[in-house]
């Protein structure tokens, strides 16, 4: 969280919050916390753009096809997804669901 505080604040964004699964709940695809952030994104993406922030894809999943299904649903919720080091998912959207948003 440090990571992802000092980046935004070094951007400039404004955090809308913290949506963290810890323990089993990070484990798998089943996360009732990533699905109220998903929540939160279909919501405000109707106004202004939004993204999911994570320190670095391995925070996200450590499994690599899990990640991708991950940030599918991100995409999938009108958002896009970006590590406090500058990686993103924002122009290549279209590829993680096949279709344009």
């Amino acid at each position: 969280m440090i990571g992802c505080e000092s980046y935004i604040d070094r951007i400039g964004w404004s955090m809308a919050g913290r949506w963290i699964d810890l323990g089993g709940d990070a484990l798998t695809d089943r996360r009732p916390r990533l699905d109220a952030l998903l929540d939160a994104i279909r919501e405000a993406a109707v106004q202004r753009e939004v993204l999911c922030l994570v320190h670095n894809w391995g925070r996200l999943a450590a499994d690599d096809a899990l990640r991708m299904s991950l940030r599918k649903r991100v995409v999938e919720a009108g958002g896009w997804t970006q590590t406090t080091f500058g990686e993103s998912d924002r122009h290549g959207r279209t590829l993680l669901v096949g279709r344009r948003p």
